[in-house]
């Protein structure tokens, strides 16, 4: 097995893990039981959806994935914030 072969098998299968992760945070968003549960599930949703986009511009050897992936974690930190904001105080604006 040579060692390109190797790091594409193996990126294949992070990418893999890395759906089930995300298939298992998209549950916990839809099921709750909490909204801080929710939050937390879509700030671990948007993480894996960046290690995904990673991946994938890893496996097409493409780094336009490398700058969507750095859009969704500014994205996803922002919604994080913006949210927990909410529910701490019931009000975005200041």
């Amino acid at each position: 097995m040579t060692g390109h072969t190797f790091i594409e098998t193996t990126i294949a299968g992070c990418m893999y893990a890395i759906g089930g992760a995300m298939l298992m945070a998209l549950w916990r968003l839809l099921r709750g039981p909490t909204v801080p549960d929710r939050i937390l599930a879509l700030d671990t949703l948007s993480i894996t959806a960046i290690a995904e986009l990673m991946l994938f511009g890893m496996h097409l050897d493409s780094p336009i994935y490398f700058e969507a992936a750095l859009v969704i974690a500014m994205l996803g930190f922002g919604s994080t914030v913006v949210l927990s904001k909410y529910v701490l105080r019931r009000d975005i604006v200041e």
